[in-house]
């Protein structure tokens, strides 16, 4: 009895040990697929941040201007930053695409003072559900995450964006360069009359780009075949603004530096739209110059080679002529010079 028993345990115990290896190798299998799945997605976004396709700027550079635009989405040109404004598939607008980038950690967000001042350090970072209480958009929190969903986002209100750009010359490729340095979204509350504008939160471009190149935007009104990545859209200055503000040592926008005067502050903006067009234009010299001298040179070419041709075109006959005449004249020349030699007279005298 007690030998049937021990046989029995024994038997159970093997049946166990047989069962129990595939079961363990499954476990195994899917936790080690989870992993390469995560790093793998991991890889990727890393890629994605170490190789940006944006030039980035020098940190040391000879001229540099930094240069705040106000970017309106009702303007036709910037019209494609702002449309679907509710997803539609994977097509979202600008605000959508960085409020979910922002809401599931992929890019901090920094805060907007009232001052407009933009400064990015760990102690300027925003805090999303902070934001998001301040501002009365409704959410979700389970299990320590935020969800909202894609009708609460408030895309539909945020119609213009700040841009901080740079507009700097590269002295290692004698190059200029105009680059974007920062976004901030602007909510805009239409309700009881006049719109009040508040500024959101800034986001790095260099954190945002390499997002960007995932997501396209309309190019042309007229052709809705003519698509360009968000990415290229900024690096190649396609977006159009106003400028409210430039770097200075007051830390003032325009409209202060103005006096309040609107009219004032149009034609600054329109002179610093010139000084920068300037120079860009004439930092490899002055073309009106370059221009003037290389027309005189090829004024002067152009005669020469009219020269040189009216010498080829003429006939062979009067060219034969003229090559007799100057052989009659070397001729006679060459006589009366044979001629006119030294003559010896010899005088006899008388004896």
């Amino acid at each position: 009895m007690k030998r049937l028993l021990f046989i029995s345990t024994l038997v159970l115990m093997v049946s166990a040990a047989v069962a129990q290896p595939p079961q363990r190798r499954a476990e195994q299998q899917a936790q080690q697929q989870t992993k390469q799945n995560a790093a793998s997605s991991a890889m990727s976004m890393r890629a994605q941040i170490s190789f940006p396709t944006a030039v980035e700027m020098p940190e040391e550079v000879v001229w540099r201007r930094d240069i705040y635009r106000e970017i309106s989405l009702e303007d036709d040109a910037n019209g494609g930053l702002y449309y679907p404004v509710e997803p539609q598939g994977k097509q979202l607008n600008l605000f959508t695409y960085i409020f979910k980038l922002a809401l599931n950690g992929y890019i901090p967000v920094y805060e907007y003072p009232t001052d407009g001042s933009d400064v990015f350090s760990d102690a300027t970072k925003a805090d999303m559900k902070a934001l998001l209480d301040n501002y009365h958009i409704f959410y979700e929190e389970k299990d320590g995450k935020i969800r909202v969903d894609n009708s609460d986002i408030p895309s539909a209100m945020v119609k213009k964006y700040y841009l901080k750009e740079s507009a700097y010359y590269d002295q290692a490729n004698s190059s200029f360069h105009i680059k974007v340095q920062a976004l901030c979204p602007i909510m805009m509350d239409e309700f009881g009359g006049e719109a009040t504008q508040y500024p959101l939160f800034w986001v790095k471009y260099s954190d945002l780009e390499p997002y960007l190149n995932r997501q396209t935007v309309m190019a042309s009104s007229m052709n809705n075949a003519a698509t360009v990545s968000m990415d290229d859209f900024f690096t190649l200055n396609m977006y159009r603004g106003k400028i409210y503000k430039t770097n200075n040592a007051q830390g003032k926008t325009l409209l202060q530096l103005c006096g309040g005067d609107e009219a004032k502050m149009t034609a600054e903006q329109k002179r610093i739209e010139a000084e920068l067009e300037g120079f860009k234009k004439t930092i490899f010299g002055d073309p009106a110059k370059r221009d003037s001298l290389d027309s005189i040179a090829a004024l002067k070419d152009t005669k020469a080679d009219k020269k040189v041709k009216a010498a080829k075109n003429k006939p062979a006959a009067t060219k034969g002529v003229k090559v007799a005449k100057q052989k009659s004249a070397k001729t006679e020349k060459s006589s009366g010079s044979s001629n006119s030699g030294a003559r010896v007279s010899v005088r006899r005298q008388r004896h």
